[in-house]
Parts: structure tokens; sequence; C-alpha cells
């Protein structure tokens, strides 16, 4: 019985080490983009009836002045704000005979009565707080600790790699990749990591001179800062202390948010990147999960400590972000790319092709959540 009661609760057990760290990764990223249609909604004037975390039976909660009912639901994948007017957690498009159960004060607050644009600033929101939070993560981060760099060196080069056969040697410094300018070797590997299969044009500086050459990247299987297995496009090149020089770049609180800024949209234009290629065949399935592998990617993060636990907290959230304004119904994205049609053709899209329009994003949606849960499972 001991055995049992250490395995589940002990800092290395299910429920600290890994039940209770993905508990916070997630309902934080959650709390944080339901926030964000929260906020913007009560300042754009719409009531709010319900603010959950999680799905199912309620938990705990409580009536705010306002009318809102807070509340922690027993379902902990997710969460939803439910303004006046919806019909379910979705908001999706209310009949005209639910629209008519309104009383004349609900409808002037209803969320589908509003201008398009409050709408659209509503529904964005969620969104745009997850990118938000991820800067703030980073903004603490650099202002703190500061960011560590290498110069973009070439140390060593890997015999057989595609960098040797591109002519790359020793001593060589990148200036650019496919003309885009670099500073530091994690520049290079930014560029590079995401676009195995690519032909890649690298500018670099040989002897006083700049030299063009062309390298396509493979993949590589390798071991991520949390341990796990990640297949990472490399051209087999080697920096090192001795030529790379590393040093540290300190940044004041707004030089610390610019910085954050821009690392945070190499994020969201790495995670697009690799969306665009997954869905046309040119990434491993396996890097896709569910809840199941951010669940030990937490325990992981924990085990490490609480900043590498926050850092998985940026990162989920630049995630969430991204697959939310995809344009699917119910998904954000979905509900914008309504807004637009309606903004072209000056009317509301018709309930019908809403209708459908929701049932072909809803199984969309359900089949991305059981190839996650497969790839958990089974798959990888």
């Amino acid at each position: 019985m001991n055995e049992i009661l250490h395995a589940l609760f002990s800092t290395e057990g299910f429920v600290l080490g890994t039940l209770v760290p993905f508990l916070f990764v997630l309902t934080v990223v959650v709390f944080i983009h339901e926030m964000g249609h929260y906020l913007v909604g009560r300042w754009c004037g719409i009531g709010v009836k319900a603010f959950s975390i999680g799905f199912g039976p309620e938990l705990l909660g409580f009536n705010d002045s306002h009318g809102t009912r807070w509340k922690l639901c027993a379902i902990p994948l997710g969460g939803y704000v439910k303004f006046v007017g919806d019909m379910s957690a979705t908001s999706s498009q209310p009949s005209s005979e639910d629209l008519e159960t309104l009383t004349d004060a609900e409808r002037k607050v209803a969320f589908h009565t509003q201008p398009i644009w409050k709408r659209a600033a509503t529904v964005v929101a969620g969104p745009l707080f997850n990118f938000l939070l991820t800067i703030a993560v980073f903004a603490v981060l650099f202002s703190l600790y500061g960011r560590p760099v290498f110069e973009p060196m070439v140390a060593a080069v890997t015999a057989g790699s595609p960098a040797e056969r591109a002519g790359i040697l020793p001593g060589d410094r990148f200036v650019a990749v496919d003309g885009s300018k670099v500073e530091t070797f994690a520049d290079v590997q930014r560029l590079v990591s995401g676009r195995g299969g690519d032909a890649i044009t690298f500018t670099m500086l040989r002897d006083g001179k700049e030299v063009t050459v062309v390298a396509t990247p493979e993949p590589m299987e390798q071991l991520d800062a949390l341990g796990n297995k990640v297949k990472v496009a490399v051209i087999g090149v080697v920096n090192n202390k001795d030529v790379g020089q590393p040093r540290l770049i300190t940044y004041s609180p707004v030089g610390a948010v610019g910085a954050a800024v821009e690392e945070t949209g190499h994020v969201i234009q790495r995670t697009g990147q690799f969306l665009q290629r997954f869905v046309v065949g040119r990434e491993d399935k396996c890097q896709l999960g569910g809840p199941i592998k951010i669940a030990k990617m937490s325990g992981q993060a924990a085990k490490l400590g609480f900043l590498w636990l926050v850092q998985l907290v940026a990162g989920l959230s630049v995630g969430i972000g991204i697959l939310n304004l995809l344009p699917i119904p119910p998904l954000d994205g979905g509900h914008l790319l309504f807004y637009a049609l309606e903004a072209v053709f000056r009317r509301p899209v018709s309930e019908r092709m809403m209708e459908m329009g929701y049932r072909a994003g809803l199984f969309l949606v359900l089949g991305f959540m059981g190839f996650v849960f497969w790839n958990d499972l089974f798959g990888c």
C-alpha cells in the first residue's frame, strides 16, 4: 500500500509529478484565452452569463455582481465564456426563435446582436491573449536572465552531411539564410530546423569574402530539452565555445519586451510553417500529440524546475492561439470566417449554411482530437 501511495503522491509520482503540472499548464493557458474573450466582450458592452474552466458538471463556482457565473468544472480539457444570447458553449448563431425568447434588455447586450467589429474583436481576443501571454513570459525571462548566444560560426562539418556536399568549410561564418540576415547560431538553427527537404541558399563569409552555397537539410532524430525524441532538419554543422564565442545578451525592461515580441513572432512563424508542412505530409505525424503528451511534457518540465514549466506554458499558449485561428467552426477562426462573409455580403450567413459549417467543422475538430489521442496512446 505504501508503494502505491508513493507512486501516486510523491513528487515523482503521477499526481504531484504529472497531473498537477499538467493541470497548471492547461489551466493557465485556457484561463488566459477565455479571459481575452471575457475582457474584450465586456469592454464592447456584451453581457456574460458564464466563465468556465473545464466542461461538464460544475465542481465549484460563484456569481459576481454583473450576474456572471464563474465556475470550475469536472473535465479540465478546455473552457468557455458564454455570452448573453449564446445557445451553447461554442457561441454558435442562435435561431430566430431563440432570439425571440430574449428580453429587450438581453437583446441590447446579446453577443449576436452586436456590430460585426465588436463580435470579431471579442472572438480574436482569445488567441491574441495567448500570444500576449507568451510575450509576457519571454519578456520576464529575458529581463531576469538575459539570453546566451553563440556567433554563427562553423567549427566542424559532419562527414557526408548536406553541408559537406554543399562545400561549407570549418571557419565559415553564416551571414544569411535564404536572404534573411543572421546574427547568432540560434538564428541559423531556427531558419533551418523546420525545412527538411527544402533547398536553402546560405551566404557564408570565408576569408573576408562572401560565398553562396545551396544545401538541403535532412531530418535527424534528436532529444529536446525535456528528453523527448524529436525530428529536426539539420545540414550537419557544429558550433563550439572556441569559435562560437558565447556571450550573454542582457536587456532593459523595454528591450526585453521588444526581444520577447520578436521571439514570439519566430515561434508563431515556426508553428505555422510546421502546420502547413504537416497538412501536405512533409512532417512526422508523431510531432503532434494530445493531452497525454502534454501531461508527460508537463511532468518532465516540472522535474527540471518551475521556469521550465513556465516556458512550456508559453509554447503551448502559442499553439492554442494558432489552432483557434484556423478557419474551422466552432473554433474562433471559424467565427471570424462567418463574420468576414457577413461583412462582404452585408448580411449574416444563412442559418442552414452556418449549421452545415458547424457540423463539418465539428467533424474535423473531433477527427483531429481522435488523431492526437491515437498518437498519444498507440501511434507513436
